[in-house]
């Protein structure tokens, strides 16, 4: 009987809670509004118990969950998620609630890396060992494996507030910086800057443009500190499926020739590429997490 996993991928309008197993299989799967702490992760936790009725025993408990959130294991506030602008959220115990519904293991990591270990396992970014995984939403958040390792420092990064020269005409929607990625090229961004949510901006609108220079202009700063071995764009702004070409030149262009990788001068199509797992990454990613708290 293979182990039992739960997985949370908590997001800022819903979190995505559901049991399967380490070979990714998805045997339960609910959606949760993001309301009060305590309502949704009690819901979560009302779904794994009920589950565990169903299905058996649980093995571990991975989350993966916006942030920012402490991981630093030796910090009296690990598990904790801090100054969020979801105010309610600010200085919430994750951890707890749960250890004391089920006394299992926990993995936590930010949501960008439990994605881009989904992606690791079973989807885009499968036999490397450096990549950068982003979601361009509501905001933007990046994460992936250095090296084979999630990318942990003092902190968890901050991808999204990297900054960008801004076009004069441009404002940023970042409470905290006026030129930052996510401030300038999130979704909340394309709505502020043109009056329209993304999915309803037509190809061939001039928002696009722009809003592939701004990725453009991200990733070369993150090609030329980094060297990831490929980069994955997800999230809701990158549905638009005909962003990606216009990345990608964009892209080539910001570089000018200075980084001469094959992947990016010969493969650039294969270099930038959507996620594999169509909104299922975070929380098989999630799974990973729990099976890593298990081994430990």
């Amino acid at each position: 009987m293979p182990k039992l996993y739960a997985g949370i991928e908590g997001g800022g309008t819903k979190f995505i809670a559901a049991v399967g197993t380490s070979d990714g299989e998805i045997l339960a799967e609910t959606r949760i509004p993001t309301t009060t702490p305590a309502e949704t992760l009690g819901a979560c936790i009302d779904f794994f118990k009920a589950q565990e009725d169903e299905l058996g025993k649980l093995s571990a408990i991975g989350i993966a969950t916006f942030g920012p959130v402490e991981l630093r294991k030796d910090s009296a506030r690990y598990g904790y998620i801090t100054s969020t602008p979801k105010l309610r959220w600010a200085n919430t115990d994750l951890l707890t609630p749960f250890r004391d519904a089920f006394e299992l293991p926990i993995g936590l990591d930010t949501d960008v890396n439990g994605a881009a270990l989904g992606e690791w396992r079973w989807g885009a970014a499968q036999g490397l060992d450096t990549f950068l995984y982003f979601t361009i939403g509501t905001g933007i958040g990046g994460g992936g494996l250095f090296q084979g390792q999630l990318m942990h420092g003092m902190l968890h990064p901050e991808m999204g507030h990297i900054s960008l020269p801004r076009m004069p005409e441009h404002t940023s929607i970042c409470p905290f910086h006026e030129d930052c990625f996510e401030g300038l090229a999130s979704g909340t961004a394309l709505e502020h800057l043109w009056g329209k949510k993304a999915e309803n901006l037509p190809v061939g609108h001039p928002a696009w443009e722009t809003e592939a220079s701004y990725i453009a202009g991200a990733l070369r700063s993150f090609i030329c500190t980094m060297s990831p071995q490929r980069i994955i764009l997800g999230g809701g702004v990158m549905n638009q499926a005909h962003l990606f070409p216009l990345i990608r030149q964009k892209t080539l262009e910001a570089l000018n020739g200075y980084v001469q990788a094959p992947e990016i001068i010969e493969n650039i199509d294969e270099y930038i590429v959507p996620v594999a797992l169509e909104g299922k990454a975070g929380v098989l990613g999630a799974f990973v997490l729990a099976e890593r708290a298990l081994n430990r």
